[in-house]
């Protein structure tokens, strides 16, 4: 069973955790995400498509990520994330934490802070190997095709996200 740590509204850890998924959290608690946004030194990034059997938003397009586990820092689940889904190994990629942010979902119990990560790797679509219960394709993408994915409202997370896709790492 894998296990979240639970954070108080300061994203300080409160010594409590919950079953994944399990959306108990009370107002001003939260669990923690990340995301990693890959770029090559052209400047292109490595976009991955969610599972059909996703739940949430099934089939769009979005970055590597998930959910920290109990007792792992965000930067570990960020790296641990990006090697699961992708095969990529970014312990020793130029770049680290961008920023952060939160959604608060009030009576859902499920709150959450989003750390963000970017990584500049250099790497072929041979050295991809997606994660196949996660990801079903993936594609090496510019900015224009990003934000085109964005205005279709088929990129996970673009608004909160868009800054890093800008930012040098």
């Amino acid at each position: 069973m894998e296990l979240w740590d639970i954070y108080d509204e300061n994203k300080q850890l409160t010594g409590r955790t919950m079953k994944r998924n399990d959306w108990c959290l009370k107002d001003n608690e939260y669990h923690l995400s990340v995301l990693g946004v890959l770029k090559r030194p052209d400047g292109k990034f490595l976009i991955t498509k969610r599972h059909m059997n996703k739940h949430w938003a099934p089939g769009w397009w979005e970055v590597p990520g998930g959910a920290a586990k109990a007792g792992e820092t965000s930067e570990e689940a960020a790296k641990r994330e990006i090697l699961e889904e992708t095969g990529l190994d970014v312990t020793n990629a130029k770049g680290g934490f961008l920023f952060s942010y939160h959604r608060e979902n009030p009576g859902k119990g499920d709150n959450y802070f989003v750390d963000i990560y970017g990584y500049e790797l250099d790497f072929t679509e041979d050295d991809v190997k997606v994660q196949e219960e996660e990801v079903t394709g993936y594609m090496i993408a510019d900015l224009a095709q990003i934000k085109e994915f964005a205005a279709q409202g088929i990129f996970l997370h673009y608004d909160s996200i868009k800054e890093a896709f800008e930012t040098e790492f």
